[in-house]
């Protein structure tokens, strides 16, 4: 899920992914950022394919048994950065009307998209979410229900200034807005190419009001 230019993933430093503080444990959190750092940097330079828990603990400096006891997998690693990463560069930005959100919010998620590395990612994650039941529910708590949530924010200030259309439904329009990513993603050659285009259209759509049929 107001334009922000998200950095290259290859150029993120780990003081860019920001974790929540816990008392008494800076070192920790220290290794914590170095490891998904070093997941995105990895995943840019050698593909998804390429990436192993190995590659992570020798390029963060962490060891092995600190990243299996924080992450199950490489793929768990990948969701926390990744999550990260969209919570920072893809705010729920008030910029005084709802189609000013709005565009904010989608100018913000497509150039997150347009990052070659991160669309890799997440068609790796999402295929593995179909074949993975329990990587499936981290999947959907961890960055699909969050990436809905910060949309949530948005609708929900309009609804209380009172431009918010009455049609679509909040949960039709993420559905449209996050159907078109997904579609982009998974389906597309190049996924947000005309994205000023495809921004214009959205927001056009979800922010006119009519009568409903």
């Amino acid at each position: 899920m107001g334009t922000v230019n998200a950095p290259a993933a290859h150029d993120l430093p780990a003081h860019d992914l920001p974790v929540p503080a816990r008392p008494g444990r800076k070192r920790s959190e220290e290794s914590r950022r170095a490891i998904l750092s070093a997941a995105f940097e990895l995943t840019a330079e050698h593909g998804y394919a390429g990436l192993t828990i190995d590659g992570i603990a020798a390029r963060s400096g962490a060891g092995k048994r600190t990243i299996y006891r924080w992450w199950p997998s490489k793929d768990d690693v990948l969701l926390e950065a990744l999550a990260t990463q969209a919570d920072l560069h893809v705010p729920s930005p008030d910029e005084g009307s709802y189609p000013a959100d709005l565009r904010a919010f989608l100018v913000a998620s497509f150039a997150l998209g347009r990052q070659g590395p991160v669309v890799d990612v997440l068609r790796a994650l999402m295929a593995r979410a179909q074949i993975d039941e329990e990587f499936r529910e981290r999947f959907r708590a961890s960055f699909l229900q969050r990436r809905r949530d910060a949309l949530a924010v948005i609708l929900d200030r309009a609804r209380v200034r009172g431009d918010l259309p009455p049609h679509p439904s909040p949960g039709t329009v993420a559905d449209m807005i996050f159907g078109v990513i997904w579609y982009r993603i998974l389906a597309a050659a190049q996924p947000f190419d005309h994205l000023s285009q495809l921004v214009d259209d959205l927001v056009e759509t979800l922010t006119t009001r009519r009568e409903p049929a």
